[in-house]
């Protein structure tokens, strides 16, 4: 895994206010130090952090996420939303869509399609999240739901390149439960042979998402074919972050 580009996305999720903005400093200084490994590290904090960690990232070799936008394109009257345009402007370049937290609210794959879309059109990289329920693991249904969801979510879109699926069993997110390491790189064996063979993404790349921490980066690790790992929980503490990516490479 040490060999290739590995992204580190922190996902916030509803968490942090305005002194949050410290936690930054250790991850800032790490960076900096550890320039040869090959990686990215990717904040995605509440909508109501991204102009102070925009402005604290500046210059430095951390790039900025948002957690969620509209699908519409311009700027129109939908209270309580952010547009792609706004997200684009404040600094950011990445965008997680489909989360499962918020496909629970309602949101559909034909609505992930055309958030994709408007984030396409205006310059930014997506972060794609798929995966199952735990029943519909126990009902061998897992491969038949994420090729489901990630047919629709990337109907009619030709840009591909720029797409980053992220794989995070549902049953897996904040229970501190991660799939076996054997049935999780055959899973990820899956996803790259089906994006490559049937949406034709030439390189595609896939994070590996569902109670991440510095414990089970060791065992997940083993699996050479991923390209990173979307973290929640343990990325609000420096700490356990820095030690998540100090993990991978040694």
């Amino acid at each position: 895994m040490t060999n290739k580009f590995i992204h580190f996305v922190a996902n916030w999720k509803m968490f942090g206010d305005i002194n949050s903005i410290n936690s930054l400093n250790k991850v800032i200084k790490f960076s900096n130090i550890h320039k040869k490994n090959k990686y990215r590290i990717i904040y995605c904090p509440p909508y109501t952090l991204l102009n102070l960690f925009s402005r604290k990232v500046k210059n430095t070799r951390i790039m900025l996420g948002a957690q969620n936008c509209h699908h519409e394109q311009n700027n129109s009257a939908f209270t309580g939303s952010i547009s792609a345009k706004m997200i684009k402007k404040i600094g950011a370049k990445y965008v997680i869509v489909g989360h499962s937290e918020v496909r629970a609210d309602g949101e559909t794959d034909l609505i992930i399609n055309k958030k994709i879309k408007t984030l396409i059109n205006n310059g930014l990289n997506i972060i794609l999240c798929v995966g199952e329920t735990l029943s519909q693991r126990k009902k061998k249904q897992t491969y038949k739901i994420l090729k489901n969801q990630i047919s629709r979510a990337l109907k009619g879109i030709k840009k591909k390149n720029n797409i980053l699926i992220a794989y995070e069993p549902i049953w897996s997110i904040g229970t501190g439960v991660i799939p076996k390491i054997f049935d999780l790189d055959k899973d990820i064996k899956y996803l790259k042979n089906f994006l490559l063979k049937k949406i034709k993404i030439k390189k595609p790349k896939i994070l590996y998402g569902g109670s991440v921490n510095d414990k089970n980066i060791i065992d997940l690790k083993k699996i050479d074919i991923l390209d990173g790992f979307l973290i929640g929980g343990a990325s609000h503490s420096p700490k356990k972050f820095i030690d998540i990516i100090k993990k991978t490479f040694i």
